[in-house]
């Protein structure tokens, strides 16, 4: 850390490893799963109290309504959590927004519970990289920011949904990510340190097929075969596949007796473009491909979703925070490389609100979605270092042109 100032050696001193580690087995006790409301009650209790060391106010939002087409294709709503919002010094001229989730993939009934430590630098638990340890190293990144005479405002939010798409806060998010100078998100970088760059977007959709029922044996040409349209449906959508686009029908609903035939299907699929003009291509080939099948199987279609996570293509901006953060990771000894990646979160939001946003700021492991999930603590204190240090940097000399 030779590269560093006096004054940036004297903030990232008092960072230690074993508060943010104890916060993040802490957290990840706690069963907090997107559907587990109580869980996720739990969860924002425990980090409201914890993010209240920082300055400002604490508050919790509650979720926009959401709804989804359940296996009758008839739009239900769906429960979801509260948000966490904590703002610091919001009159600041610039301001920066921090974000993560405190929903993981795990429900409440699942096997996957507890942690276990595999060695002494690797940490087995749900929800321990993905994104616990990412929650705990980045309030104690902020602690030691806020030691430094800071002028910087901020914003931090705490999702309860973003393992579902973040349908739910994508409104707070747009509202808090707008206008500010940048943005840093603490999704779990690779095992190696690798970080993300270029993103495509995504959306899920449901495709409802209604024909009409008809006995199989006696008169089924009056019938009009819901899941037959809808595996045309799913296979004409398969096709559409392209450099760029990728479209995966995921499951298709319905059905019934065997000697029926079905006048009701669902098909479920997602979607990912590259880029934002291929999400326009995406939509075009959806209403072609649904006319084209609806006049083929004498059916009707009506397709429930869109693209929630715009595709977050590299702009000079951001490429531009990256250098501040590439340049603030090798004063540090965290050398490390960037890479494109096919997942999305919630740094594509932020991207298509303009603001640059560096989306893989949180503690490396692997595994993810998986009873195989592992953090390294080795990463927890390193990366709370780097995330003051960039705000610090953010601080005092702003973006490079």
């Amino acid at each position: 850390m030779t590269a560093l100032n006096p004054e940036e050696q004297a903030l990232l001193a008092p960072v230690e490893r074993a508060p943010i580690l104890s916060h993040t087995l802490a957290w990840a006790a706690i069963n907090s799963g997107t559907g587990n409301l109580d869980g996720l009650a739990a969860m924002a209790g425990q980090l409201a109290d914890a993010f209240a060391r920082l300055p400002g106010e604490v508050r919790l939002v509650e979720p926009a309504p959401v709804e989804r087409v359940d296996a009758g294709g008839r739009l239900q709503p769906v429960e979801h959590g509260h948000h966490l919002v904590l703002s610091v010094r919001p009159q600041a001229a610039r301001r920066v927004i921090l974000t993560g989730h405190m929903d993981t993939v795990y429900p409440r009934d699942h096997a996957f519970q507890e942690c276990t430590w595999v060695d002494d630098d690797t940490l087995n638990g749900p929800g321990t990289a993905d994104m616990k340890g990412g929650l705990a190293l980045m309030l104690a990144g902020l602690a030691a920011y806020e030691e430094a005479a800071p002028t910087l405002g901020y914003d931090v939010l705490i999702n309860s949904d973003e393992e579902t798409g973040s349908l739910s806060s994508a409104a707070l998010i747009a509202e808090l990510a707008t206008g500010k100078m940048a943005a840093l998100t603490f999704e779990p970088g690779l095992p190696d340190g690798a970080m993300a760059r270029a993103r495509p977007g995504s959306g899920n959709y449901a495709a409802v097929v209604t024909g009409r029922s008809a006995h199989a044996g006696r008169n089924p040409h009056d019938g009009r075969n819901a899941v037959v349209a809808a595996s045309d449906l799913a296979l004409r959508l398969s096709a559409g596949v392209q450099d760029g686009l990728s479209i995966n029908p995921a499951r298709i609903d319905g059905g019934g007796p065997n000697n029926v035939v079905p006048d009701l299907a669902i098909l479920h699929f997602n979607l990912r473009p590259r880029t934002p003009e291929l999400a326009e291509t995406a939509r075009l080939l959806i209403e072609t491909i649904v006319a084209e099948v609806s006049a083929a199987h004498d059916v009707q279609i009506h397709v429930h979703g869109h693209v929630s996570r715009p595709p977050k293509p590299i702009t000079p901006a951001a490429q531009s925070l990256f250098g501040l953060v590439s340049r603030a990771a090798a004063d540090l000894g965290q050398p490390m490389r960037w890479q494109d990646t096919g997942g999305v979160c919630d740094g594509n939001n932020i991207a298509a609100c303009g603001v640059p946003v560096l989306d893989t700021m949180g503690a490396l492991g692997g595994a993810i979605h998986s009873p195989q999930e592992f953090m390294i603590p080795s990463s927890l204190d390193a990366r709370a270092r780097l995330t003051a240090l960039v705000m610090h940097r953010l601080d005092r000399e702003g973006l490079p042109a």
